[in-house]
């Protein structure tokens, strides 16, 4: 994974637009349309389940347990679901998995109209609509780089974001005098429909493919490459863990506010307009984001964006009259756009696009496995504690993670360039090319000045990063004793196609940390590279 002279590639150029490029974005704004309806049908049917539970039982937990029946999938399937968008066709991904979600709903809907439906039977069907919807994620996610020039990805991501948020504030008012003139049926057969607008895009959208150079990535072997990803990315680790700290606590508010609204004795129309409210909230944090994404730096705004969020979860349980709670709604709404737009576009730049769905499913992952986690611990807390003693420690929990900024620092990322740089060369042989099964071991000699070993070894330290996270199954660096300042990296692939990979993975960041480390080399010659190729007995 090694150039075969010391002249490096340079990075690509920009290429001319693209003659279909209108196209493309004339298809990303006819998806949009089409899963703006679908989201406000999805919550249409978020705010049916969640008071049919509470009609069918009074528990806390069965309650809870709608949302974690929702988010799951994402929290079980969103890994695969992002290694099959990086290695199959995504509009065939996206069409399959609407169309599971729109029978599920469907189902739903027929059965709770019957008179069917009982708690578990609920669940199920929740967890298959979020099935589709997991499936699919990563997928929808990932297109809109093919879709929109990379001058335009943040604002397509920040459009994004204010479509699920307009679907926020439209869907569950909607979906409460919905429920309250005709029942959770109606809306779960709305939610059915919804799906047909994104299937309709899709059939007429004709997706533009590439030829491969390589045998696309199996799918075992993509999982394992997006978990190594994950493994030696420490940007990528910092953006799940923040995620995490804060969706495990915000999932009490999401979890516990019908339960809250029914103790209240209000009804599903109050319910479906707080909903709204959190999404009301949403579109004007959305509408003020990009000119405080200007001001703040990342930590600063995600740091404010959950104290926000916090003081909305803690307002909650401490006020009852009806006003001050939407006011607290309006603000947990902008609260929540503000962070996790900002962590979906950081995420976007921390990763190649090589491996853009994997790392978004993980993003996904996180959140939505967080509120599946979140939702059934602050169920069983309101259970035995009340509703009001779980949302206060929530609120709590959330204005402590603000501090994570000092520990885990959403900065790490900035200056890094991860567009990929010119491939480099395959190395040549004098006999036949190895299968491409074969495992491989690679060689560098370096030759380094002992007054900067060092910078050497610092260097050697994220090289050592940057070959495990493209594919290195072990590494390592060697001194020799008898030549002081001469060292051996080695490094082991499981296969030569996998290597032959590894030269398409290299970032603009990894080939300027390649070329510092190659100016320490004081040989003669450029740092020698040696491949060695497993023997077959």
């Amino acid at each position: 994974m090694e150039p075969q002279s010391q002249a490096s590639p340079t990075t690509r150029t920009k290429s001319a637009s693209s003659p279909w490029a209108p196209l493309r974005e004339a298809v990303f704004l006819s998806l949009w349309l089409a899963t703006l309806i679908s989201n406000v049908g999805a919550w249409m049917q978020s705010v049916g389940a969640a008071w049919l539970m509470s009609s069918l039982t009074p528990s806390p937990l069965w309650i809870a347990l709608v949302q974690s029946a929702a988010s799951l999938p994402i929290f079980l399937f969103a890994l695969p679901a992002g290694a099959l968008a990086d290695i199959v066709s995504r509009r065939l991904l996206l069409l399959l998995s609407n169309m599971l979600s729109l029978f599920a709903a469907l189902g739903l809907s027929i059965s709770t109209l019957a008179n069917h439906t009982s708690p578990s039977v609920l669940l199920a069907f929740t967890f298959a609509v979020g099935l589709g919807q997991a499936l699919a994620g990563p997928a929808f996610q990932a297109i809109v780089s093919e879709l929109v020039p990379q001058s335009e990805l943040v604002a397509a991501v920040s459009l994004n974001s204010v479509g699920v948020n307009l679907a926020r504030a439209v869907g569950p008012a909607l979906g409460g005098l919905v429920l309250a003139r005709w029942g959770a049926g109606i809306n779960f057969f709305v939610n059915a429909l919804s799906f047909l607008a994104v299937l309709l895009v899709l059939i007429r959208w004709r997706e533009s493919t590439k030829k491969p150079v390589l045998p696309a990535e199996r799918f075992a072997g993509a999982i394992r490459a997006g978990v190594r990803f994950l493994r030696y990315s420490p940007e990528l680790q910092t953006l799940a863990i923040r995620t995490g700290a804060f969706v495990l606590s915000a999932s009490a508010l999401w979890a516990l506010l019908p339960v809250m609204v029914s103790e209240g004795n209000r009804g599903p129309s109050a319910y479906g307009i707080l909903l709204g409210a959190l999404g009301a909230g949403a579109l004007i944090g959305g509408a003020i984001l990009p000119s405080m994404r200007r001001r703040l730096s990342l930590d600063t705004l995600v740091g404010a964006a959950t104290a926000a969020f916090g003081i909305a979860t803690l307002g909650s349980a401490l006020f009852r009259s009806f006003p001050i709670l939407i006011i607290l709604m309006l603000l947990g709404g902008g609260g929540w756009i503000a962070l996790v737009s900002s962590l979906n576009v950081a995420t976007r730049m921390v990763v190649p696009t090589w491996v853009q769905a994997r790392a978004i499913a993980v993003y996904l992952l996180v959140l939505q496995g967080g509120i599946a986690v979140g939702s059934v611990v602050w169920g069983v807390v309101a259970t035995r504690y009340g509703v009001r003693s779980a949302l206060i420690c929530a609120a709590v929990a959330l204005l402590l993670s603000v501090f994570l900024a000092f520990r885990y620092s959403l900065q790490k990322g900035e200056g890094l360039d991860y567009a990929l740089a010119v491939e480099w060369p395959n190395p040549s042989f004098a006999h036949d090319t190895p299968k491409q099964t074969t495992p491989v071991l690679v060689t560098v000699e370096y030759e380094i000045d002992l007054l900067r070993l060092s910078e050497f070894r610092a260097r050697m330290a994220k090289l050592e990063l940057f070959r495990r996270r493209n594919g290195a199954l072990q590494w390592g660096l060697f001194a020799d004793p008898q030549s002081p300042g001469k060292y051996l990296e080695e490094y082991l692939v499981e296969s030569w196609l996998e290597h032959q990979r590894q030269h398409q993975r290299i970032t603009v960041s990894d080939q300027q940390l390649h070329d510092q480390i190659w100016a320490l080399h004081i040989g003669i010659d450029p740092p020698r590279v040696i491949h060695f190729f497993a023997e077959e007995y």
